[in-house]
């Protein structure tokens, strides 16, 4: 069965290791197959990661786009210790990513990443507060 996306006028997508841009009016794609997919609004540039957590997504986005996942595995794990130190609430969540990547759901780990984002800037949030 293939996959119904529908991008806006100007958004971009990438489809295995090519980024799509729409030029016109609103498209509706039908994608057979098995490469990675990948909607603008999940896209993190390596400029925005600017936090632990956020280096953590896009480490997994990276191993979602990868030929080869493990290449980044070292890096991931060494970042996952980290922030796992600095914070241990945020292990629950971290368990879960490692999960999902144990069974190559890489998509649903960088859904899971997405809300240990939002976890790290609650945090840091109220650290700032206090």
């Amino acid at each position: 069965m293939a996959l119904k996306v529908e991008i806006k006028p100007g958004e971009r997508i990438i489809i295995g290791d090519s980024v799509i841009t729409n030029d016109g009016s609103r498209a509706r794609l039908l994608i057979e197959g098995d490469a990675p997919i990948l909607r603008e609004k999940d896209i993190l540039r390596p400029a925005e990661a600017d936090t632990p957590c956020k280096k953590i997504y896009l480490l997994i986005q990276m191993m979602y786009l990868a030929d080869d996942p493990r290449v980044h595995h070292d890096l991931y794990f060494q970042m996952i210790q980290d922030v796992q130190a600095a914070a241990p609430s945020m292990a629950p969540r971290i368990d879960t990513i490692n999960n999902l990547l144990l069974t190559g759901a890489y998509y649903k780990a960088m859904k899971v990443a997405n809300k240990l984002v939002a976890y790290e800037k609650e945090l840091m949030d109220n650290a700032k507060r206090s």
